[in-house]
């Protein structure tokens, strides 16, 4: 990706994570593809992914596998579904976060019921794969993230960002209320300052705001925190996001 008017020379190095670590992803989803694309992109990356169709082999798995770091799961499982499920998840397995398929939540109330459970957050079951990985990846080593509390909407859109007289232009990796993600292959020093200018749908205009970076990683990019948002921006920032959780729902 090209990132017009962003120079390399105009910053000094920056101390940024290695990801070396190898982690267990549990990835639990009745379709067969999604489990294949997710499975693909998480041993791609050098961790290890067990894939189960069913509740009944999720359970299993958590019962016999003790070193998993981080569930994936379908809400619509057969054999367990909803709520219910996550509270039998955290029966067996109290530690690895519980990520969400956001396209098997059915309600508002469910969601503020899986927020009073602990779930760590949503990723949409068709995602692409170049996205999988850098949307887990906070999760998986919440250590070396700035987390933020609301949820994360994987997407690519054109996002330009300012700092100093320096502008780039690059894709975003996720979008929350609070910030979003940046894929680059040169990120800023953390504390940065940028102002942050891209447009989502059901925004009326293009969204302008205030931001600072807030975790470099040179194998994905930063992700950068909103400073100053103004009051209909933000609400269309929330909207969507949450409005992506009911979009691809299954019955």
């Amino acid at each position: 990706m090209s990132e017009p008017g962003h120079s390399d020379s105009s910053r000094t190095e920056m101390s940024t994570p290695v990801l070396l670590a190898t982690k267990t992803v549990v990835v639990a989803d009745d379709t067969a593809f999604v489990r294949e694309r997710f499975k693909s992109a998480i041993d791609g990356g050098g961790h290890r992914a067990i894939t189960v169709a069913t509740a009944a082999e999720l359970l299993t798995v958590l019962r016999s596998d003790t070193g998993c770091d981080l569930i994936v799961v379908d809400l619509r499982l057969p054999q367990g579904r909803g709520i219910e499920l996550v509270r039998a998840i955290r029966k067996i397995a109290e530690r690895p976060p519980i990520i969400v398929f956001s396209g098997t939540i059915a309600s508002t109330d469910e969601v503020r019921d899986l927020a009073a459970l602990g779930v760590a957050g949503y990723i949409n079951e068709y995602t692409t794969g170049q996205h999988i990985l850098p949307a887990l990846a906070p999760h998986l080593f919440p250590e070396q993230y700035n987390r933020r509390s609301s949820p994360r909407v994987v997407l690519g859109i054109p996002v330009a960002y300012r700092f100093g007289n320096t502008v780039a232009a690059a894709l975003t990796l996720n979008v929350s209320k609070g910030g979003l993600a940046i894929r680059t292959t040169s990120p800023l020093d953390v504390g940065t300052k940028l102002k942050l200018r891209f447009r989502i749908s059901g925004a009326k205009k293009e969204i302008e705001a205030d931001a600072r970076v807030a975790w470099v990683d040179r194998r994905m990019g930063m992700g950068v925190q909103f400073v100053r948002v103004d009051a209909e921006d933000h609400a269309a920032i929330e909207q969507f996001v949450q409005s992506h959780f009911f979009s691809n729902r299954k019955a």
